[in-house]
């Protein structure tokens, strides 16, 4: 009975919050949903569950992403809650290199998102090794759905970790 006085109670809230969302620029695109909503009490709770401090992607365009409302051109990399510019600016340029810092991070999340771009590409087999040796997973996808990927793993509370180059990001 709690839990739908909490419901009802957050209702208002939620559809005044949905009604002043900011219009989307022309050319900016929402990211896919890959969690099934099955109720409206799941897509509330789901709402209700993500901190304000915690970083979420809400867009992309062919240039960057749009991160907690904020616009960042070029390749980004996520760590947890914290985001930073990133060298890379095609799939070539991703090396050991451009990720030694997880050499010396702590804790080493268990995961990394490699975002490849426009399209999902093959992994050098060094680079795979050098990210294995670091003790993380690496899971390669296409920009746009690695940043639908890291906002599911974030939102669970796991240390996980993205390198994305934009979605205009070819080869």
């Amino acid at each position: 009975m709690a839990a739908r006085q909490r419901v009802v109670a957050t209702l208002p809230t939620l559809m005044r919050a949905l009604r002043k969302e900011n219009p989307k620029p022309p050319n900016q695109r929402s990211l896919p949903s890959l969690r099934r909503a099955f109720s409206l009490y799941d897509q509330i709770n789901l709402i209700n569950n993500v901190p304000e401090d915690q970083l979420r992607f809400q867009g992309y365009t062919d240039e960057g992403f749009t991160v907690n409302g904020v616009t960042y051109e070029g390749s980004v990399l996520c760590v947890g809650n914290l985001i930073m510019s990133w060298s890379p600016k095609n799939f070539s340029e991703i090396t050991g290199d451009s990720l030694s810092m997880f050499q010396i991070m702590r804790p080493i999340p268990e995961i990394l998102i490699l975002g490849c771009g426009r399209y999902i590409q093959h992994v050098d087999p060094e680079l795979r090794r050098f990210i294995r040796s670091t003790g993380m997973k690496l899971e390669a996808l296409d920009s746009r759905n690695a940043a639908s990927t890291y906002n599911i793993l974030n939102e669970e509370g796991r240390v996980v970790a993205a390198a994305l180059l934009p979605c205009g990001v070819s080869s």
